[in-house]
């Protein structure tokens, strides 16, 4: 990892609430949004407002209807989100088994 560049981070996935919402995506059918906002510890505003940009950007799969008169959201992970975070981790991993001779000596430009 001689080349070592921040950039491969896609800064979309690279925010706490982001990328716990894709963790927890992949990993199961769907979700719905209170289930979310427990799981990641977000307001409704804050978690609605990445929900929002994930699924602009083609991330997520939202479903919306109501049981018993009561709206209900349910989130599922595209296979764009999917690859998206696939890459994260491995953007993650490739820097994690980085040497310490291979990283960035210095902060300055």
């Amino acid at each position: 990892m001689t080349n070592y560049d921040y950039r491969q981070f896609d800064p979309l996935v690279h925010s706490r609430i982001r990328l716990s919402v894709l963790a927890i995506l992949v990993s199961v059918d769907d979700a719905e949004f209170t289930y979310l906002r427990k799981q990641v510890k977000a307001t409704d505003g804050n978690l609605a407002a990445h929900l929002r940009r994930l699924e602009e950007a083609g991330y997520l799969h939202v479903a919306k209807h109501f049981v018993d008169r009561k709206p209900l959201t349910r989130y599922r992970v595209t296979e764009t989100g999917r690859e998206a975070f696939r890459r994260y981790v491995d953007s993650v991993e490739q820097v994690l088994r980085a040497t310490p001779s291979e990283l960035p000596r210095s902060a300055a430009g």
